[in-house]
């Protein structure tokens, strides 16, 4: 569930609120969206995907709100973590080389006889 908006990282781009599929941020002209309605939250991560600076963070807990505290997620590198785990953010080193989907694809294409180029890393 969305927790934590940063003061301090926001630059009031208002992506988030365009990406969120339940409508949980408002937009607030030169200010930051504010979590209007939490509850909506379905933790997709579209939210902290989108967002172009890592500062959101979305809690793994779905059905419930837990407390956070943003100098503590900063200091652990989980604010903004999940755009990083999934290679989405320019600025740190792609995580796709732990990625083994690439495997299934292979063994789906070879079931069926479709030659595949080895993977690109």
């Amino acid at each position: 569930m969305i927790e934590l908006i940063s003061k301090s990282l926001c630059t009031k781009c208002n992506l988030c609120v365009a990406v969120c599929p339940t409508n949980v941020f408002d937009k607030v002209d030169g200010s930051l969206p504010i979590i209007s309605r939490q509850s909506d939250c379905q933790t997709c991560f579209m939210c902290e995907l989108y967002c172009p600076v890592d500062a959101l963070y979305v809690a793994p807990e779905a059905d419930c709100s837990v407390e956070v505290e943003e100098n503590q997620l900063s200091s652990t590198g989980v604010l903004g973590s999940y755009r990083s785990v999934i290679g989405w953010n320019p600025r740190r080193p792609l995580s796709d080389a732990k990625d083994k989907s690439y495997k299934m694809f292979e063994a789906m294409a070879q079931s069926e006889g479709i030659p595949m180029s080895p993977p690109t890393k």
